[in-house]
C-alpha cells in the first residue's frame, strides 16, 4: 500500500507541474494515463463504474468527478481539483489536491488554505485509540469555524484491495463516536469544503458534481494508515 500511495502521489505531483492556463483537462488526463502506465501500474479510476478517464479533474464550482475533455480549457484564476488512483500489485492508492492556476483571488486562496488545513487536523486525529468521529469532527469544526460549509453527500472511505472499502469517512460528525481506530486500518480522508451552501448536485453527464449555488469548492485527500504509535500518510511525498 505504501508503493501504491507513493505512486499516486508522484503522478499527482507530475500533473501539478503541468498545470497552467490554456491547457485542457483532457491533456492532463493523457499525462496521468502515461505516467501511471510507465510505472507498470493501472489507473484505478479508468472504467471504474464506467468512469471514462484516469483522473477526475474539476474546476471552480465543480467539486468532484469532473470528466476530463479536450475542450475543457483551464484559465488563469481557476482552482482545479485533481483526484486520481492507481492499482499496484493488488492494492490501491488514492490522492487528491486542489490547485490555484495563475493569479487566484484572495477568497479562493483562503478556501484552499482552510480545506488543506482541515485535512491536516483530521490526520492528526487518526491515531490508535481515537474514534472515527474524532477525524470527521476535526474537518467540520475547523471548516465551519472558518466560515465554510461541509458537503454531506460525498465522503472518504477505507481502502486496500478495493478502491472503496469500509468504513465511510465523513467530513462531519461528533467527537468520541464511531468505530475505534486500530493499527493497520487505512482510510482516505478527503475534506470537501464549499465557499457557500453545502448542497451539491450531479450534472447530466452522470458524474460531475457541482455546488448548487455555483460558488467555489475545494477537495483534498490523503491516504492514512493507523500505526501502533500514530499514523503514516501513505500519499505524502
Amino acid at each position: 500500500m505504501r508503493k501504491a500511495g507513493q505512486a499516486a502521489a508522484k503522478v499527482l505531483r507530475t500533473l501539478s507541474e503541468h498545470l497552467r492556463p490554456g491547457i485542457s483537462t483532457g491533456y492532463l488526463d493523457d499525462i496521468a494515463f502515461k505516467e501511471i502506465s510507465s510505472l507498470g501500474m493501472k489507473p484505478a479510476f479508468l472504467g471504474y463504474r464506467g468512469f471514462p478517464a484516469s483522473a477526475c479533474i474539476s474546476i471552480n464550482s465543480e467539486l468532484v468527478h469532473g470528466i476530463p475533455r479536450s475542450d475543457r480549457i483551464i484559465n488563469s484564476g481557476d482552482i482545479v481539483s485533481i483526484d486520481l488512483g492507481v492499482l499496484a500489485d493488488g492494492f490501491y492508492g488514492d490522492v487528491a489536491s486542489t490547485y490555484g492556476v495563475g493569479e487566484i483571488s484572495r477568497d479562493a486562496t483562503k478556501l484552499l488554505d482552510v480545506a488543506r488545513q482541515s485535512l491536516e487536523l483530521a490526520i492528526a486525529q487518526t491515531v490508535p485509540g481515537n474514534r472515527l468521529g474524532d477525524v470527521s469532527w476535526a474537518v467540520q469544526d475547523f471548516a465551519e469555524r472558518s466560515g465554510y460549509s461541509i458537503v454531506r453527500d460525498y465522503v472518504g472511505h477505507g481502502i486496500g484491495r478495493k478502491l472503496h472499502e469500509e468504513p465511510p469517512v465523513a467530513n462531519f460528525g461528533k467527537p468520541h463516536t464511531g468505530p475505534r481506530l486500530l493499527p493497520g486500518t487505512v482510510i482516505c480522508i478527503e475534506p470537501m469544503v464549499n465557499e457557500g451552501d453545502w448542497r451539491v448536485k450531479q450534472l447530466s453527464d452522470g458524474w460531475t458534481v457541482v455546488t448548487q449555488d455555483g460558488k467555489l469548492c475545494a477537495h483534498f485527500e490523503h491516504m492514512v494508515a493507523v500505526t501502533k504509535t500514530g499514523n503514516e500518510v501513505l500519499t505524502r511525498i
